[in-house]
């Protein structure tokens, strides 16, 4: 951090999440509070999560991107220097997108939460909703199962 700089941003955790920070590996903390010392000078910023999540970002910690921090910005109680703070939800490994749903637990959601990736996947397209029923053509008389016709000619037979 360079000297004299003042912060952006306040910090704050959610009690689960500085007890994640407690028990990741120590390179992973130290990692984890010097990105978070970047995002509170504004020299850093997660990327957008989208879908249930949306307004919430993450942070990639290792360079395996194993673990992910993820925070809120969000406006700071009245007794802060600062307007706004990051609210830290949780410090957790990737793996089988566990930081995500203790994430939905910890805000309260009472079902796992989804990306706007899956919302599209799931939905039904705005076309299918504005066309009426689809009409199917009838069989030809020809394909009609029974006795054999006569052919029909394209022209009538004249005759002297």
């Amino acid at each position: 951090m360079s000297e004299g700089k003042q912060p952006a941003f306040g910090l704050s955790f959610d009690a689960r999440a500085l007890t994640d920070l407690l028990q990741a590996p120590s390179d992973i903390r130290d990692l984890t509070l010097a990105y978070l010392q970047e995002v509170v000078n504004a020299e850093r910023f997660g990327l957008r999560l989208t879908g249930d999540l949306e307004g919430y970002r993450k942070l990639f910690v290792d360079a395996r991107k194993d673990w992910r921090v993820v925070y809120g910005i969000r406006p700071a109680p009245e007794s802060s220097a600062h307007p706004r703070e990051i609210h830290v939800v949780a410090v957790r490994p990737r793996a089988g997108n566990d930081v995500y749903d203790e994430v939905g637990r910890r805000l309260g959601m009472s079902r796992r939460p989804l990306s706007a990736r899956t919302h599209a996947a799931r939905s039904r397209s705005p076309q299918l909703a504005t066309r009426g029923p689809v009409t199917r053509p009838a069989p030809l008389p020809s394909a009609m199962p029974g006795l054999p016709r006569p052919a029909q000619s394209p022209t009538p037979l004249h005759t002297r």
